[in-house]
């Protein structure tokens, strides 16, 4: 079992910046990949960007690239999402997840996630 913390969220004006962190501990020797996701009030679960444990092949939906990134330390076993020129379609609550498959987009291949930090884009 991985157990992941997300912090980081807040309330932000279109065009501001946040960064977001997801502290991981317990069983980290078996996740392969991590990954952010995002859900707006009535809608479903949205990928928003993802990385291998060990750092690499960064991907990002569409709607973030160019935007937001991704990244990982190593030492502190933590994955970071800075983003920036936030817009207020941002707005949902970020998740965290981990899991043995490769970095991927679909929920289904993460088997643990944290309990979500809230992220406001509003003027």
């Amino acid at each position: 079992q991985v157990q992941l913390v997300e912090s980081g969220g807040g309330l932000v004006q279109p065009g501001g910046s946040l960064r977001l962190s997801c502290a991981a501990s317990g069983n980290i020797f078996s996740i392969n990949a991590t990954g952010w996701f995002r859900q707006a009030p009535g809608k479903g679960r949205e990928y928003v960007a993802g990385i291998t444990w060990s750092g690499g092949s960064p991907r990002y939906a569409d709607s973030v690239k160019g935007r937001f990134t991704i990244s990982r330390d190593n030492a502190k076993n933590t994955v970071y999402l800075q983003m920036n020129s936030l817009k207020p379609e941002d707005t949902a609550v970020y998740y965290c997840a981990a899991g043995w498959k490769g970095s991927t987009s679909r929920p289904t291949d993460y088997s643990d996630w944290g309990q979500g930090t809230q992220v406001t884009v509003s003027s």
